[in-house]
């Protein structure tokens, strides 16, 4: 009778070994990523929640009561008359910068990829705005881009025209912007292109050869595919970078002239950092998070299809 009591509660017994452990594995789990998890939130998601917080009341950072006006600070941006410019400027700058970078890079990566004399030293000089501050970047070319002393008008008078002046005309603020922007940014395309075209096997190119494809054919049905999956990458890096660059147009042209240069997030910081307008910097920086939350979804949604990843 023991022993068949004994039978009875073996797969009790074993159920409840069972549910142990796996409680076990859950609680080292939760030691494990649970810290982490933590800080996550806490720099992350409340900082996103605090936000959508703000862009409903009226604070001044400073007073200690903050003033609950519902959708007034939405109302207010969204009635302005710079708002629609400050949206086109931030479209221009980041559809602009994006493309230019994607372009040269991809015509760079793909030179720089040929067994050229001194490639190495030339991947590296290429390389080397992007580890610069943008803001000592933005104040060296104040000066190439001066209309009487820089180096850039010795060039412009050479072919016999005239340099506009970039910084202060209202036509040429914005274009001075994104050469500055593009010249730091592309070295960092072109390495991720290059890491790309290493990567796509040689048998491809040697196939296409017999086969007896043009230079135009391979680049189109073998180089173009092998790194979609590193242009879908680029594409989406570069447009979230885009829609927050902030130092070089500070450095450069404080957002002017006339709101010329100004974008979501430089009107963020000067709604909360220069007129201490919490509530209007909160509304700038939701419109922000979800411009860039649409175009994410929208790429993750259509344009990966399109991703070659064999």
């Amino acid at each position: 009778m023991q022993e068949i009591s004994t039978l009875s509660r073996g797969p009790a017994t074993g159920a409840h070994h069972t549910r142990s452990g796996e409680r076990r594995e859950w609680l080292l789990f939760l030691l494990l990523v649970g810290p982490n998890l933590l800080l996550f939130f806490v720099f992350t998601y409340w900082p996103l929640i605090y936000n959508g917080y703000l862009s409903f009341v009226r604070w001044d950072m400073l007073a200690p009561v903050k003033l609950w006006v519902g959708l007034d600070n939405y109302r207010y941006l969204f009635t302005s008359a710079n708002f629609g410019r400050i949206l086109a400027n931030t479209l221009v700058f980041t559809l602009a910068s994006v493309g230019l970078t994607c372009t040269l890079g991809l015509m760079m990566a793909l030179l720089l990829n040929q067994p050229l004399r001194l490639r190495n030293g030339v991947r590296s000089i290429v390389f080397s705005p992007v580890m610069l501050s943008g803001a000592a970047i933005g104040l060296v070319w104040i000066y190439i881009f001066d209309p009487r002393y820089g180096l850039l008008d010795v060039f412009i008078r050479g072919v016999g025209l005239t340099s506009p002046n970039w910084l202060l005309d209202t036509r040429w603020a914005m274009p001075a912007v994104i050469i500055v922007y593009v010249w730091k940014n592309v070295g960092y395309a072109v390495v991720i292109y290059l890491a790309g075209l290493q990567a796509i096997p040689r048998e491809l190119y040697e196939a296409a050869l017999v086969d007896g494809a043009s230079t135009w054919a391979r680049f189109r049905n073998v180089t173009l595919p092998g790194l979609s999956p590193v242009v879908f990458f680029l594409v989406l890096t570069t447009i979230l970078a885009g829609f927050q660059t902030f130092d070089v147009i500070k450095v450069m042209t404080n957002g002017g002239p006339v709101n010329a240069t100004t974008t979501l997030v430089y009107y963020l910081y000067e709604e909360g950092f220069v007129g201490f307008n919490a509530g209007r910097a909160g509304v700038a920086a939701v419109v922000l998070f979800l411009m860039m939350l649409a175009i994410t979804l929208v790429q993750m949604r259509y344009t990966e299809r399109s991703v070659n990843y064999a």
